[in-house]
């Protein structure tokens, strides 16, 4: 029988992302996947200047933003693809390090992950499929059926993360289900490439069009992605006819384009039941599932491992209890149920409420877009909060204002030399003071020079802010 501190099943960008944070905390990992090779075609596409942060603390962000696309923005198109609104985006970094949006292929994102994983002796064990998990006091027995054709194996580890996906193997073995938000809707995506760049804006665009709403995204070098709400009955094969295609795709000629994949996709709108069944965990689209509409589905299963990862590390090494790990669930459901909700208020907004919704859509966007306020509103990439609670602690003025929030990451000096504000916090708890001296869980202190003032401006007067290893914010005061 084999051993491995902690064993992930799924070896998707969750996976192995999380494997690559386990991994640079010490923790020995081993991944195990069912498939035996990376799936080859695109599925997600969009990351947030927040989420790189998490690929920033997995070592990878660098060579994902050089494979990415700076998102423009969004532009509302009606149904005749006539521009209702703009909200443009600036291609620089915003305040956490990146561009707000970055358009990305999956597959390229996977190919990074698997790199740094091998670069890190992390081993990912493919065709192998867990077929059962037996919990003990010492930990748990992962049960491998037909180990890359061969006989079931079993595997021993401290803990199990389940990344492995919507239809997850590890959320059945536990007893968990999913509970449904709202009502699955189908969609056809295309998934296109071009011999020539096409001549379109940069950034997302979304039909509001309450009968064939829809969207599209150039995504990188040749790719590029168009998506349309199916009706009821109506087939991928009969979304497809030329007469369809033509529509869907316009300006752009159907007959000069190569179709990569052409498939019908249900978006969901899901949360399981339970993440955690002792040391087995879910994360990713194994623990919920959002609505295409604020681009969030692979960013919140990254923000999930980003949090776990710290804390089942803590758990492993024994700086902490079991107990720990029951703040996982009780922080990330909330905040992931809260941008569902955004996803699926989005989505009715922009294409709901028939042929009069469309002619409010009209009405209002042409009175609203020149307002700054929604601008910002409609390119800002700020998530929610974490609500109050053990590792939350909203006390005071400046507690209630910070505590929650991640701490934004502008480019700051230590000893005249540039740095990302990650770096120089360090891989565990740190706090920042008034006069913007860093210190370290290591007992380290730095002096921190902010040229730009953004750090000074967000803290606002606090005399303290205290940030965990996600860099979510504990406390102020």
């Amino acid at each position: 029988m084999s051993a491995a501190p902690v064993v992930v099943v799924g070896a998707g960008p969750v996976g192995l992302t999380a494997a690559l944070l386990l991994a640079r905390r010490g923790v020995d990992v081993r991944v195990l996947e069912k498939h035996r090779e990376p799936y080859p075609l695109p599925r997600a596409v969009h990351l947030d200047d927040e989420v790189f942060r998490v690929l920033q603390a997995a070592g990878v962000a660098d060579t994902v933003l050089a494979r990415s696309r700076p998102m423009a923005g969004l532009r509302l198109l009606d149904g005749g693809h006539r521009v209702l609104a703009e909200f443009a985006r600036h291609p620089d970094a915003g305040p956490h390090g990146f561009p707000q949006g970055s358009l990305v292929h999956q597959p390229d994102l996977e190919a990074v992950l698997a790199a740094a994983a091998a670069d890190a002796g992390i081993a990912v064990d493919r065709g192998a499929e867990v077929t059962g998990l037996r919990q003990e006091p010492e930990g748990v027995t992962v049960t491998v059926g037909s180990w890359n054709g061969g006989r079931d194996r079993s595997v021993r580890a401290g803990a199990v993360l389940g990344c492995d996906g919507a239809n997850s193997t590890v959320r059945e073995l536990i007893g968990a289900a999913m509970r449904d938000l709202g009502t699955p809707d189908r969609w056809l995506v295309l998934d296109v490439r071009s011999p020539v760049e096409l001549p379109v804006w940069p950034g997302a665009h979304q039909v509001c069009d309450s009968r064939k709403p829809a969207t599209f995204m150039p995504v990188t070098g040749d790719r590029y992605r168009w998506e349309r709400r199916l009706g009821p009955g109506e087939t991928v094969a009969a979304a497809t006819a030329p007469d369809r295609l033509a529509a869907l795709l316009a300006p752009v000629d159907p007959a000069k384009v190569e179709f990569a994949r052409s498939v019908e996709y249900t978006f969901r709108a899901q949360v399981a039941d339970r993440w955690r069944d002792g040391r087995v965990l879910l994360a990713g689209d194994a623990a919920h599932l959002s609505p295409p509409f604020v681009g969030q589905g692979l960013g919140l299963g990254l923000r999930d491992v980003h949090q776990l990862c710290w804390k089942l590390a803590a758990v492993l090494s024994g700086d902490a209890d079991d107990a720990l790990l029951d703040t996982y669930q009780a922080e990330r459901e909330p905040h992931a149920r809260a941008l569902i909700r955004v996803a699926q208020l989005l989505g009715a907004l922009m294409t709901g409420g028939g042929r009069s919704g469309d002619a409010v859509r009209r009405s209002v966007l042409a009175a609203v877009r020149r307002i700054p306020a929604v601008a910002r509103l409609a390119t800002d990439s700020t998530t929610p909060p974490l609500r109050h609670g053990p590792l939350v602690e909203r006390r005071g003025r400046a507690g209630r204002r910070l505590a929650g929030t991640l701490v934004p990451q502008p480019e700051v000096l230590v000893d005249g030399r540039p740095c990302r504000l990650d770096d120089v916090l360090g891989a565990g708890y740190a706090e920042i003071t008034a006069g913007l001296l860093v210190r370290r869980a290591d007992g380290t202190e730095l002096q921190v020079e902010d040229p730009t003032g953004a750090l000074r401006r967000w803290m606002g007067g606090a005399s303290m802010v205290r940030i965990r290893p996600d860099r979510v914010v504990r406390s102020a005061r």
